[in-house]
């Protein structure tokens, strides 16, 4: 197990712990005012009842967004570090820094679906440690595939991406594949980092995300539908979500460097 997946599981015992609830308010309320947290959205800090808990924190009350399919939205509360078309199957994780998203996918997607996001678009949200940490469906779709993808835990801050070639290939990471009601297919691919480790899908509960001695596992579904903005699930911890659109299909909005937020419209459908 590489160094990253056990500092990870390291720090993944300590946020899980329940501890008395002074110090746990203590610890709590440190995090917020270290971090400068938002809390406007969501419960008192004091009232959960482990760190992991403030990390997975459920919005009080539901945001409002476009319901249409005119528009896609963001998955989360994040930063966008990177967006643009693709070149053949070649995406950048940032500027000066590409990846094959043929690897990224593994041989689990088939040439096929492969062929039809060559020259596509894309686009990469960064969630830090302070921002919403659960993840919600961009549009309405159908939802054909899972895959987990086990590997190592580097941190994805922009340090990382400057310097570490094919970053989002190294780390760990699951690929949903989603196909629209008109047949467009759709990736979201949830990347894994330092702190991170757990990896949690309301909708798949088999993936367990770092854990040695795993080998990919693909999960298929024959009629498994998501409804735009619904939860999909939360990181423990802040991370990555990267969204990949076949050819032709969005035009994406001008967020690159930008903060977005969840139900933010991101691209707009041809």
């Amino acid at each position: 197990m590489h160094i990253t997946n056990k500092i990870s599981q390291y720090f993944h015992k300590f946020a899980q712990t329940e501890f008395p609830s002074i110090i746990q308010s203590i610890i709590n309320n440190g995090y917020v005012k270290l971090l400068g947290l938002d809390m406007s959205e969501f419960r008192d800090p004091s009232s959960y009842k482990t760190l992991n808990e403030l990390f997975t924190r459920a919005l009080v009350r539901p945001r409002k967004f476009d319901i249409s399919l005119d528009t896609f939205i963001s998955p989360a509360d994040s930063f966008v570090s990177e967006a643009g078309d693709m070149d053949a199957h070649i995406a950048l994780q940032i500027k000066g820094m590409n990846y094959c998203v043929k690897e990224l996918f593994t041989s689990n997607i088939s040439e096929e679906n492969i062929a039809k996001i060559e020259h596509g678009t894309f686009m990469n949200f960064y969630l830090s440690p302070k921002d919403y940490h659960r993840y919600h469906s961009v549009y309405s779709a159908q939802i054909l595939k899972l895959i987990h993808v086990p590997g190592k835990l580097y941190p994805v801050n922009f340090k990382y991406l400057n310097k570490q070639d094919s970053l989002f290939v190294e780390n760990e990471r699951v690929i949903v594949e989603c196909k629209t009601a008109d047949d467009k297919l759709y990736y979201m691919v949830f990347v894994g980092a330092l702190n991170v480790g757990k990896m949690v899908f309301d909708f798949e509960p088999r993936v367990e995300t770092n854990i040695e001695g795993q080998d990919i596992t693909v999960y298929e579904y024959d009629d498994l539908h998501i409804k735009k903005g619904e939860c999909m699930g939360h990181f423990k911890m802040g991370s990555t979500v990267l969204i990949f659109w076949e050819k032709d299909m969005v035009n994406l909005k001008d967020l690159v460097n930008k903060k977005v937020n969840f139900t933010d419209i991101i691209s707009t459908v041809k």
